[in-house]
């Protein structure tokens, strides 16, 4: 699959972010948990969060560390495929960075942060400027990786699909072909291993949530 390719079916990609962190992002880019914990000093360890964690990188920007209170540790050392730990999940995540195809997939996440008293606003960008430069980088997933409330999937390493190695359609197929589901997986979430330093040239819109 070719960004060109992805692009076509998801032209935009959303992500929710705290409020007032847009000039860390031009500054910086987006960065994943672990990333933006070392830029500000902290040693972040791969373990349940039940809070956010506030971070001040060097040049004075402000950055918050999402909590990850969705998370069951006990629920997920009994779907975790791959001789993983919870705390090897948990590290794969520290190491990515989120986006869905839509808002509607952020609804249940936004919802927990008013309860939490966080506010948030939702970030828009360009799937084909966003991933090109860090296609190598990027993949896929058919669930939400960072939730295990109610009937949660099982996973493991082939649960993130690289997208430049692609087979699309069998991707779509493989969990119906394994007996997992009845239906045909789509994609729930985008993830890029790494930075995206340039990911402010590629906004196209920021919205209140």
């Amino acid at each position: 699959m070719t960004p060109e390719d992805f692009a076509a079916r998801h032209p935009r990609l959303v992500r929710l972010s705290f409020a007032d962190t847009l000039p860390g992002i031009r500054a910086h880019g987006l960065l994943p948990a672990r990333d933006l914990a070392a830029r500000g000093g902290l040693d972040l360890a791969d373990t349940r969060r039940a809070a956010r964690l506030p971070v001040r990188l060097p040049d004075g920007h402000r950055a918050w560390i999402t909590d990850n209170r969705p998370l069951s540790e006990r629920k997920l050392a009994g779907i975790l495929d791959d001789d993983l730990t919870p705390a090897d999940w948990m590290g794969i995540l520290n190491e990515r960075v989120f986006f869905w195809t839509n808002d509607r997939f952020g609804r249940t996440n936004l919802t927990a942060r008013k309860r939490l008293g966080y506010e948030s606003e939702w970030h828009v960008f360009d799937t084909l400027r966003l991933l090109s430069p860090v296609w190598d980088r990027a993949e896929i997933s058919a669930i939400n990786t960072g939730a295990t409330v109610r009937q949660a999937p099982r996973r493991g390493r082939d649960t993130f699909a690289p997208l430049a190695t692609l087979d699309y359609d069998a991707w779509r197929t493989r969990r119906r072909e394994a007996g997992l589901i009845r239906w045909l997986d789509a994609v729930q979430e985008v993830t890029v291993r790494g930075g995206l330093p340039q990911a402010a040239d590629a906004l196209l819109d920021v919205a209140a949530a």
